[in-house]
């Protein structure tokens, strides 16, 4: 179907915004039924989750693949494909019973072969994060169709915490196994088994989801479809929301110069909720291979020369907090007694001298490329911020844009020499934070590991240890010392805890009801 047809299907007749037809259609006093548009920004390169875990991919992809478990806005678990879970007394053995008679979008039956398949091959081999975690499973065992028995090599405090579908979401084995999992043709069809399934998906124009009839949840979905509108223009994606062309949005759909005015329009409540699971902590990728960078006063110039205040009010207006350290203050274990960095041109100045980096004749110590995250216009603005902030201590920062696939390579190849980058904790920093800096995780071509190439082997002792650790109390003296020293390594540098809102059209309801908020399934989401 090209965009014209999809037009006229929806009924939109002129109604268009940048070329992009947008509307609403529901049925008018019915809990069951009605379409949902949204945006997709910028659209992902891929739909598969367990392939690609940047944003916009979990975001949508969500919607059609599941996990064992959901968490609640405590961070407890509840019930996902799993309908209820044993954990031995000694930490190593877990047993799931599924729900029975879930089906994947091709109507073949999900079992715990495919949990299985998935947890232990798939994910191992195409997941940053997943793969630290599930390479402590010693035996994974399916006695039954709905049972999966996990046995860990030692125990892992966070087991249980990172079983939600942006971490394990199930792939089915029929299709997947003995192939090239990157490179299967059946990526393009995204066959998972949540409570929507992929109708077309037209590049550069929209994403198209309809109810999968078959899911295993009665009543859901309560949604017809739902559609990813790509509006890659900031302009254009206010005026979606100032007109009602779109139901919600989430992330850095809305620019955040925008949200204070469009926060008034009455018929939308904003939200921050829903991002307690990801807690997502934004930073300034180095990459500590290549000279000056590999020295660690260098990076802690780098954090000295930038006023990270006027950074967040100027380009973020105020949506998060300055970030201590490794670990946010919304995850377990932070410790905010860490060094820290005040914003001094001259101490940044004092340890560029110190590494005998001198300014030349034009003021430049050192040239770097800084390759833009194209997420958001914020980002685009916070790059240019930089490059005046670095500019003022002698570091020539020049600016390299390209697309979110673009991004993607190059900072997973480690062709870059510095970049933005926003990474989520995922409740427990064996889960979300350990990944980043431990020398394990150090894989070229895989994001969101240890791309910057940092090693410490105390960082790695104490991040292993921490993880295995039962008590609680032993658990934050490790982690506390692991903050104290990679605060004085500066392996990244760290800037906010960021916030975002979601504009939420007031006739919606259950959008935000777990902690993981948009990237949820969207079962139970239903107009009224």
């Amino acid at each position: 179907m090209n965009r014209r047809e999809f037009a006229k299907l929806l009924g939109l007749g002129a109604t268009a915004l940048s070329g992009i037809p947008l509307g609403i259609t529901r049925a008018t006093g019915q809990t069951r039924g009605g379409t949902l548009n949204t945006i997709i920004q910028p659209e992902p390169p891929i739909l598969v989750t367990a392939i690609n875990q940047q944003q916009p991919t979990l975001t949508v992809g969500g919607k059609l693949y599941e996990s064992l478990l959901r968490y609640d806005f405590d961070l407890k678990p509840i019930p996902g494909l799993a309908k209820s879970w044993e954990v031995s007394p000694d930490g190593l053995t877990y047993t799931f019973k599924l729900f029975p008679n879930i089906t994947f979008h091709d109507g073949k039956p999900l079992t715990s072969e495919d949990v299985i398949f998935t947890m232990t091959k798939v994910l191992m081999e195409t997941h940053a994060r997943g793969r630290v975690t599930f390479a402590r499973i010693a035996k994974a065992e399916a006695p039954d169709p709905l049972t999966v028995i996990f046995t860990l090599k030692s125990p892992f405090a966070p087991f249980l915490t990172s079983l939600d579908c942006t971490t394990a979401p199930i792939l089915p084995k029929h299709i997947y196994e003995g192939t090239d999992y990157r490179k299967n043709p059946a990526n393009a069809q995204a066959i998972g088994c949540g409570p929507f399934k992929l109708k077309e998906w037209v590049k550069g124009s929209h994403i198209h989801f309809v109810r999968h009839e078959g899911y295993h949840r009665p009543g859901e979905p309560y949604l017809d479809e739902i559609i990813y509108r790509a509006i890659p223009d900031g302009a254009s994606r206010t005026v979606a929301v100032e007109q009602g062309k779109v139901q919600l949005t989430q992330w850095g759909d809305i620019e955040f110069f925008e949200v204070p005015r469009l926060s008034k329009l009455p018929n939308y409540e904003v939200s921050t909720k829903g991002y307690e699971f990801f807690a997502p902590h934004q930073w300034i990728e180095l990459n500590n291979r290549i000279k000056p960078m590999d020295d660690k006063r260098f990076r802690q110039a780098v954090m000295h020369a930038i006023d990270r205040k006027a950074m967040l009010q100027r380009i973020y207006f105020g949506l998060g907090k300055l970030a201590t350290g490794p670990i946010s203050s919304k995850t377990r274990f932070y410790d905010k007694n860490v060094k820290t960095y005040d914003y001094s041109v001259d101490k940044a100045k004092a340890l560029l001298d110190e590494m005998g980096l001198k300014p030349g004749p034009d003021g430049k110590r050192v040239t770097l490329r800084y390759l833009i995250s194209p997420v958001s216009e914020a980002n685009t603005r916070a790059a240019e911020f930089l490059r005046q902030s670095l500019g003022r201590v002698g570091i020539d920062l020049q600016l390299q844009t390209t697309d979110i696939a673009g991004w993607a390579q190059k900072f997973a190849d480690w062709d870059y020499d510095m970049t933005g980058n926003l990474v989520y904790q995922f409740g427990d920093p064996a889960l979300g934070v350990a990944r980043t800096y431990i020398t394990s995780n150090i894989k070229k071509g895989i994001l969101f590991s240890n791309t910057a190439g940092y090693s410490n082997p105390e960082v790695d002792r104490l991040f292993e240890e921490a993880a295995v650790a039962t008590s609680d109390d032993k658990r934050q003296e490790l982690y506390s010392q692991v903050q104290r020293i990679l605060v004085e390594d500066v392996p990244v540098v760290w800037t906010f805890e960021q916030d975002y809102p979601n504009f939420i059209d007031k006739r919606l309801k259950n959008v935000l009801s777990t902690a993981i908020g948009v990237h949820e399934t969207f079962g139970a989401v239903s107009f009224g």
